[in-house]
């Protein structure tokens, strides 16, 4: 594909240009501390946190106003991102020198704010919590679920959590165990710690994403511009620090040294992805075809494949021999999360075959279970289809489509596993065209459904209006204003985009 210029140089020449992207930065930083303040009233603290006893955090948690207030300001700081990255991206339109700069400032500038909120849009890092502890106590995340420690419930797990194995793989349990061990399972202070965590990935990616990119004669700043400041990531990686954003940056970097002609150190990174979460083991087959060579015939690909697939393995036996945790983690991968999220293909057209089938006088959940495990099937023979056959100079734009087909396909999927193969994807070109403009609706689709559905709002708190009805309501008009109203953001899904006036 086509790419645009490189960034590098001189910051001055954008302004002489009119471009003026410090305009886009300030607003994002305004954006990101609304989503701090707003996180105070209606993010995820913690029962036993020393937090639930500040007077600034009970006004704004037990009254109405409070939490309607912290509400709007979530929401409008969240859409504030969403917007600026756009306006962002507008305004650098031409790639040209220093504008891998501004995108590395936007990052760090918009990304600050969000170390230190509260967790939004997900509790899981408590669960990360729950999960050291049980590794402290010598007891095995894989057999063993967090409902067995005392206190868990105070320390902010969700109770989904309770009775569940842990599906994550045992470099991240023994960083959680060290988190633990640092903390004494203080809830805040544990939350700090795996954001510092999730923030080595997400510096991992500014590092790495545009290095991937140059590999592949892309922009390394539009490259990282799509993947590392767009608000989903920002809010998904750090705000909720996931565990995902080490797995990412650990998988990028990976794939580079790969493609740079070091594939051991790529099989080393790679397999400490699968190590935090099994699902980069994707990406194993086309790292051994990086080591190949592009000139690789099916022999030296299959022996290349297993010596791959030896080293890998070994370095995860080594890894779980600690404590007796072994393999116990493979369970991630052949004992998948039971249901399905309804936005995703295989949820949405899952109920569409239940309805129809129903109709006709069919068993439709039967029908539905069927439709979702063929879809679960075709993802693995789309995966298989490019580790086997394609063009051997493109390996990481068969991975990421790999990747994207294992997760689009599959029953559930979170608004952040989208970010599990983007990198692959900006790194290898993503065109300005419908492909962008799909990139828009989906961050700027589960930045809204994140924004209106992960509230929290305690139950004895009398409110007029709905605080979930308030974030959309909010989240609905943003979203009008970006598409119908906004001179700027308007034109980016109904007109060429153009670099924006000063």
């Amino acid at each position: 594909m086509a790419s645009p210029p490189r960034a590098a140089g001189s910051v001055g020449q954008l302004e002489q240009h009119g471009q003026r992207p410090w305009i886009a930065l300030l607003q994002g930083v305004v954006g990101s501390l609304l989503v701090l303040a707003g996180s105070i009233g209606v993010g995820w603290i913690a029962n036993g946190s020393p937090m639930i006893r500040n007077p600034l955090v009970i006004a704004m948690r037990t009254e109405g106003t409070g939490v309607l207030v912290s509400t709007a300001l979530l929401v409008l700081g969240a859409m504030a991102l969403l917007r600026s990255w756009l306006r962002l991206g507008q305004r650098l339109a031409g790639w040209g020198p220093g504008s891998l700069r501004q995108v590395v400032l936007a990052v760090v500038l918009w990304g600050a704010p969000l170390l230190v909120s509260v967790p939004i849009f997900s509790r899981d890092v408590y669960a990360y919590t729950g999960q050291g502890r049980l590794m402290a106590e010598h007891l095995n995340p894989y057999t063993t679920g967090i409902s067995t420690l005392s206190n868990w419930f105070m320390l902010g797990t969700d109770p989904s959590w309770a009775e569940n194995r842990t599906p994550y793989g045992p470099l991240f349990l023994w960083l959680a165990r060290g988190v633990v061990a640092v903390t004494g399972a203080q809830p805040d202070f544990s939350v700090l710690l795996f954001r510092l965590l999730a923030g080595a990935g997400v510096a991992l990616c500014v590092v790495y994403v545009p290095k991937l990119a140059a590999l592949h004669g892309m922009g390394g700043a539009r490259a990282l511009w799509i993947v590392a400041a767009n608000p989903l990531f920002l809010i998904s990686f750090i705000a909720s620090a996931h565990n995902d954003a080490l797995m990412v940056g650990l998988a990028v970097a990976g794939a580079y040294y790969a493609g740079a002609r070091r594939p051991l150190l790529g099989i080393v990174l790679v397999t400490a992805s699968i190590a935090v979460k099994p699902i980069t083991i994707v990406l194993l087959p086309f790292i051994g075809l990086l080591w190949a060579g592009q000139a690789a015939g099916w022999g030296r690909r299959f022996l290349f494949w297993a010596a791959t697939a030896v080293i890998s393995g070994g370095l995860l036996l080594l890894a779980g021999l600690p404590d007796g945790l072994g393999l116990g983690w493979t369970w991630a991968l052949t004992d998948g999360t039971p249901g399905y999220t309804g936005y995703s293909p295989s949820g949405f057209g899952g109920q569409m075959v239940e309805l129809a089938a129903n109709a006709v006088g069919l068993d439709g959940a039967a029908a539905a279970d069927g439709f979702r495990t063929v879809l679960t099937v075709a993802s693995i023979a789309v995966a298989g289809w490019l580790v086997l056959f394609g063009d051997p100079q493109r390996v990481v734009r068969r991975l990421g489509l790999a990747f994207a087909a294992v997760v689009l396909l599959a029953p559930i999927i979170q608004p952040w596993y989208v970010l599990w193969f983007l990198p692959f994807l900006a790194a290898t070109g993503i065109r300005n065209n419908w492909q962008v403009k799909l990139l828009y609706v989906v961050v700027g689709f589960f930045v809204v459904f994140g924004a209106q559905d992960q509230v929290f709002v305690w139950n004895f708190v009398s409110l007029p209006v709905s605080a979930h009805i308030l974030a959309f309501a909010v989240s609905l008009a943003a979203v009008v204003y970006l598409l119908l109203v906004d001179v700027h953001t308007r034109k980016l899904l109904f007109n060429r985009p153009t670099p924006a006036p000063g």
